[in-house]
């Protein structure tokens, strides 16, 4: 017989988007959703489901919100330890602390160990996949696959690839990246709910031999996702415009090296040039927003209503370790907290959209994961709006669902996270 939880509770789900015409049209609210071998099964009032499944297991959360899973579409697992680090922009945040942590990811013990603990810390925020760059060490790939596959979570990840502009210790080859990006995207590519991303760091630690390798490889698996940086900082991009002296801008650097296409995932664009704006478009490229990353670092301020307004496919993300929390929650309200500075607020179904179907639909994977619907991946949370005296105060008084949830996505942490579950079995966090 068919393992069924039915949970109970305010279950709230995306019919649209809520960027276009009135947020909150886009969004259900209905009373329980029906798990069953590890899918969503059906969504619908309490009482007809319960008739429907009396052997279902009943899980009644009451007044909390049950929702899709967070979905993080731009990580750096490996900078779990060194989360907060202090006072450096870009080129010397990744000189004083992140490089010489990743160095240590060439031990396999070591890297299982951070693995981990991110899955852990990232699990106990409602985080339920992510996209994360790993180091240039194999060993560090393997790690983060395996610790996701024992977990029955579907995660993207790739290793890095560096062949200039990095420390010693810290750096590969044009051959050894391709080579080894191939073996690893063999081994753990489809495996369960694994996938891979080829993953050039950035334009100025890879020579133009390692863009067009990795270009190379991406043409031979189109169907992989491939992500990279791009306009984070201005001081960055004249770094790049130094180092591509006959390039017509940043995205050029990928775009003649056949890193442009629409697999492609580029993190922060800040500071976007029209064609490059325009070429990101056309091609259906995804961007994402790493709003604590870029206020704790300085980069700017993203344009997210002139993305969306203009097409643009974009998601959410806490760039760990460069953004200073492990909560998509956080790195909601810092979002709305960049749109109020550019005069642009976002609405609450907006921000869980972005953090939710908006993420999955950059990792191509808003078939499976991202909203609850029949047939998607039972990857849930459970949110309980009262989580702290702070924030039950402020939700005791508000006049609808929307002003209930807006405090917890401004002030909530893990301790809002009353429960997660990854394919369709809870987690203990």
């Amino acid at each position: 017989m068919a393992q069924k939880t039915l949970l109970k509770g305010r279950v709230l789900s995306f019919t649209g988007t809520p960027f276009e015409g009135e947020p909150t049209e886009a969004v259900k609210i209905s009373e329980a959703v029906l798990i069953e071998n590890g899918r969503i099964s059906s969504v619908s009032d309490a009482d007809s489901l319960h008739n429907a499944h009396p052997e279902a297991k009943v899980v009644d959360h009451g007044q909390h919100v049950i929702l899709a899973g967070f979905v993080d579409a731009h990580v750096h697992y490996p900078q779990t330890a060194m989360i907060a680090s202090w006072g450096k922009r870009l080129i010397d945040w990744l000189n004083t602390y992140t490089f010489p942590e990743e160095m240590k990811f060439g031990d396999a013990a070591y890297a299982a160990e951070i693995a981990n603990r991110y899955l852990d810390l990232t699990a106990a925020h409602g985080t339920t996949t992510m996209c994360s760059y790993c180091t240039i060490h194999p060993e560090s790939v393997d790690a983060f696959f395996i610790a996701a596959k024992q977990r029955g979570q579907r995660v993207v990840a790739g290793k890095t690839c560096m062949d200039r502009n990095a420390p010693d210790g810290l750096r590969d080859t044009v051959q050894t990246a391709y080579d080894q990006s191939q073996i690893l995207l063999e081994k753990w590519h489809g495996v369960d709910r694994l996938s891979y991303a080829i993953t050039p760091r950035f334009s100025p630690t890879s020579t133009p031999e390692q863009l067009e390798a990795m270009g190379a490889l991406w043409a031979e698996h189109p169907h992989c996702l491939m992500q990279t940086h791009l306009s984070e900082q201005t001081d960055e991009i004249a770094w790049v415009r130094d180092l591509f002296p006959d390039a017509r801008d940043y995205l050029d650097t990928y775009e003649k090296f056949g890193l442009l296409g629409p697999n492609g995932l580029y993190g922060h664009v800040i500071h976007l040039e029209a064609r490059e704006r325009d070429r990101l478009r056309e091609v259906d490229a995804a961007l994402i927003h790493c709003p604590t990353s870029n206020t704790f670092i300085g980069s700017g301020l993203f344009d997210m209503a002139g993305l969306m307004r203009d097409g643009h496919r974009v998601g959410l993300a806490t760039d760990t370790g460069g953004g200073s929390s492990f909560s998509m929650l956080r790195t909601m309200a810092s979002a709305y907290e960049i749109g109020q500075l550019r005069g642009t607020p976002l609405h609450a179904a907006q921000l869980l959209w972005l953090g939710t179907v908006g993420s999955a639909r950059t990792l191509r994977l808003d078939d499976s994961i991202g909203n609850i619907a029949p047939g998607m991946e039972a990857d849930l949370i459970v949110l309980d709006l009262a989580s702290t005296p702070a924030i039950a105060q402020r939700e005791a008084c508000a006049d609808d669902l929307w002003e209930a949830l807006f405090p917890t996505i401004m002030m909530g942490d893990d301790r809002a996270i009353a429960e997660v579950w990854i394919a369709g079995q809870p987690v203990q966090t």
